[in-house]
């Protein structure tokens, strides 16, 4: 979350951060909000120093009374403060962060900018075959079951695919522990308050987010919840940062709202496996973590030798935490476009820096060699969300016979260099 100080500061700059991201919270109402609440805990402030005063000398029968009076006000504005202080932090949450300066101002989600590209799209000499299509021929993917067993947009990955899964996992640690990041395996699940205060638990139809029924607990979408959480409430040293990590979790997403768009096969699921990159790091340094997280990103599918371009995203495509996003689009022979020709760039990594706005929500400090205490940065970056990569290996590796070769990079980890019936 912003700093409500900031807020109060600069209220016409969080007003149009607002608006150019497409966020209709009502800055003025948290303002109103704001002052009502401060009005209120100064009130509820000297009324308990007048009674701590009273409580350091014997009271009369007529200061006893009036202390109970004193009492009774204190509960009844405390009372009225508990909505106020909801609806406050619920709205200040819903402010978004700011916005990097180079960051392209748009009202259109898909006027992103390309960056770079990296490698032509693939050209065949043959009708080449979705990755649904490629799937039921090498029997690498059972939708139907896994629709019986779990429902739409399950599925069950078996021969090859499983262990190709299971390869671009360590070939994803491989490479992120040589920069030095640390390995984990993360829970699959977070307390709601975690959610809340990474930005990722919105209410309504919007919401993303599986929720356990009689707890306090949800299924995270991404390992970046839990690795956000890791440092909750802690203070950390200067010596200490950064904190490199890469985490593997399974990720669970309801796709509210994605029914207008491309799903087909395991192009947009329920569930995926995913190994996400997490760094917290001083605030200096967050534009250069990022750029590095960016920098392996590209590293990884440079190495997977898939086509695939960097993408700035544009004002109106940036959550709400992110102060500037990178996505890798991947180029998939088999996606629809916009001229229903067949053949586009889709998503396949994304790299966040989110500054601080986690770490306020979160409390998560680091002290410098002054005894200063500040707010980390925090900084995410997919290293493999196993679906979609999946899809463009198989995509852009088919021959002409029906068989699919396996990346180069991943051959020590498999027990074949292609799949093959």
């Amino acid at each position: 979350m912003l700093d409500i100080k900031f807020i109060r500061e600069n209220a016409e700059l969080a007003k149009k951060n607002a608006k150019n991201r497409l966020s209709n919270v009502d800055i003025d109402e948290l303002l109103e909000l704001d002052k009502k609440r401060r009005d209120l805990e100064v009130e509820v402030e000297t009324l308990r120093a007048k009674r701590n005063t009273a409580s350091k000398s014997k009271p009369t029968l007529e200061q006893i009374e009036e202390m109970k009076k004193v009492g009774d006000e204190i509960q009844k504005i405390e009372k009225e403060l508990g909505p106020i202080d909801q609806k406050f932090f619920e709205l200040l949450m819903q402010v978004p962060n700011l916005t990097h300066p180079d960051v392209k101002v748009s009202e259109n989600e898909d006027d992103n900018v390309v960056l770079e590209q990296k490698s032509e799209p693939t050209k065949f000499d043959f009708t080449p075959l979705d990755h649904v299509q490629l799937a039921e021929k090498l029997n690498l993917i059972d939708f139907e079951r896994g629709a019986k067993v779990s429902g739409a947009k399950f599925y069950y990955f078996k021969n090859e695919v499983a262990l190709l899964e299971l390869a671009l996992t360590q070939y994803a640690f491989e490479v992120a522990v040589k920069h030095g990041f640390t390995p984990f395996i993360t829970p699959d699940l977070a307390k709601r308050d975690i959610l809340d205060k990474m930005g990722y638990s919105p209410r309504g139809e919007s919401t993303q987010v599986y929720n356990i029924e009689n707890s306090d607990l949800s299924l995270i979408g991404t390992a970046e919840i839990t690795m956000g959480g890791y440092h909750k409430d802690e203070v950390l040293t200067e010596d200490e940062l950064p904190k490199k990590y890469v985490a593997l979790s399974h990720c669970f997403r309801t796709e509210a709202g994605a029914y207008s768009k491309f799903s087909k096969g395991i192009f947009r699921v329920h569930q995926f496996t995913k190994v996400e990159m997490f760094e917290y790091t001083m605030p200096e340094k967050s534009e250069e973590a990022h750029k590095e997280l960016l920098e392996i990103e590209k590293e990884i599918f440079e190495g997977l030798k898939v086509p695939f371009r960097v993408i700035d995203h544009c004002t109106a495509d940036l959550g709400a935490p992110s102060y500037r996003t990178y996505d890798l689009e991947a180029w998939m022979p088999g996606k629809p476009n916009k001229e229903g020709k067949l053949g586009d760039w889709a998503e396949i990594t994304s790299t966040s820096n989110c500054t601080d706005y986690q770490s306020r929500a979160l409390n998560i400090k680091y002290q410098n060699q002054k005894g200063d205490k500040k707010y980390v940065h925090m900084i995410n970056g997919t290293t493999i969300a196993m679906t979609r990569p999946i899809i463009a290996i198989l995509e852009n590796n088919q021959n002409k016979d029906g068989s699919v070769t396996m990346p180069e990079v991943l051959h020590k980890y498999l027990q074949f260099k292609e799949i093959k019936r």
